[in-house]
């Protein structure tokens, strides 16, 4: 097996391990099973578990912010690509096997002993953020909207993560509504 398609392997299994069990209740026994590697393979392309995580927690960050800016882009303004981002949420969070932020649950779990999670988490937070703040500039809002924005989104997350029920999705998009539409009044974004 060549040492992309076992990093590959490597990291599927973290993600859906660390995901669905959380990240200390996994060991590297596990992930290697799972991921069908020896150990000794797992530890040449990981020497460590944090360097694991580490990597887990960088690929999901990608992929998330491709993912969420993918479904959000088609729509026609960016005042729609801004409601587009709870409907997104919406089906992220109707899948079987959301458990909430992968972030939050990592900084939850490491945060306070872990650097380089807080970091990552961190980054991945302002990257979200950054996000919505461009759709925002785009749309001719006032910067005031991503902060509240992003706020409705994270509480959103965790609702829907402690609920076990999409629907906290569709009540942030409802409440991201009446922002936009007062931010609107404000500056006069066209829709």
């Amino acid at each position: 097996m060549e040492r992309a398609e076992a990093e590959q392997r490597i990291l599927d299994a973290a993600e859906e391990l660390f995901y669905g069990r959380g990240i200390q209740a996994v060991g590297m026994d596990t992930i290697r099973s799972t991921a069908a590697v020896s150990l000794k393979r797992l530890y040449q392309i990981f020497p460590s578990k944090d360097s694991l995580v580490e990597a887990y927690l960088r690929r999901r960050d990608a992929r998330w912010l491709r993912e969420l800016a993918q479904y959000a882009e088609p729509h026609d303004s960016p005042a729609q690509q801004l409601l587009a981002v709870f409907d997104w949420l919406y089906r992220w969070f109707s899948e079987p096997d959301f458990h909430g932020c992968s972030f939050v649950n990592s900084f939850g779990e490491l945060g306070a002993t872990s650097p380089a999670v807080a970091d990552i988490t961190r980054a991945h937070k302002r990257a979200f953020w950054q996000y919505i703040a461009d759709l925002v500039a785009a749309a001719e809002a006032p910067t005031w909207l991503a902060d509240h924005l992003v706020l409705l989104a994270e509480g959103a997350i965790t609702t829907a993560a402690v609920s076990g029920s999409p629907e906290p999705a569709r009540q942030a998009k409802d409440a991201a509504r009446i922002l936009l539409r007062t931010a609107r009044m404000q500056a006069d974004i066209p829709t």
